[in-house]
């Protein structure tokens, strides 16, 4: 943990990222749905796109990541993985540090609005997924940063701190208030499946 630690506090404008996002998905009809993933240099270039599925409400979320992490080539280069939520695909709920520990890279989740945890619990045990909300309570404390004129809201694994943390976000949202690693992996998420890109990451 503290040689990982060492390696992210170098952080550079150009510090590699994998943003991740999902793409839309009909909760009734849909069994999987597609997520996106950018390799981006800071938040000016992105280098490569990946792709892979999860289960809609599923539990395979934080092996698929890992797996796109890992098996990039890519995957030297990176510093970091960062996810717009807490879940995908619906209450495919993430367990960041899970990820850490099988990437060997600290894990950021960004969220435009600060999440209602106590509504997600209340949805899942209405799933009968009451489990999930243990993974929700691991990835810790919600933290709220100011970017140009608003604020986001992230979380991060345990083998990176705050104040790293911090510096990766301010550098990587360049162009909104969403870094864009993750803003275009939603575009480009959004665009495969509707045609057109759709709301805002």
């Amino acid at each position: 943990m503290k040689k990982m630690i060492k390696i992210i506090k170098k952080v550079k404008k150009e510090i590699r990222i994998l943003g991740i996002d999902d793409a839309p998905f009909n909760k009734f009809r849909d069994k999987k749905c597609m997520i996106v993933g950018t390799v981006f240099r800071g938040g000016n270039y992105m280098d490569a796109l990946l792709s892979t599925q999860v289960r809609v409400d599923g539990g395979d979320s934080t092996k698929k990541i890992a797996d796109m992490a890992n098996k990039t080539s890519h995957k030297d280069q990176l510093s970091c993985i960062m996810t717009d939520g807490i879940a995908v695909a619906g209450f495919n709920v993430i367990d960041i540090n899970k990820i850490a520990e099988k990437t060997g890279m600290p894990v950021i989740v960004v969220t435009r609005k600060k999440p209602n945890f106590k509504k997600i619990s209340d949805a899942l045990k209405k799933i009968k997924q009451k489990s999930k909300i243990k993974l929700i309570d691991r990835a810790g404390k919600v933290y709220k940063i100011k970017i140009k004129k608003g604020n986001v809201y992230f979380q991060f694994s345990k083998n990176i701190d705050e104040k790293e943390v911090r510096k990766i976000i301010r550098i990587s949202a360049t162009h909104s208030l969403i870094p864009e690693p993750i803003r275009i992996a939603h575009i480009i998420a959004s665009g495969i499946i509707l045609g057109k890109s759709h709301g805002r990451a």
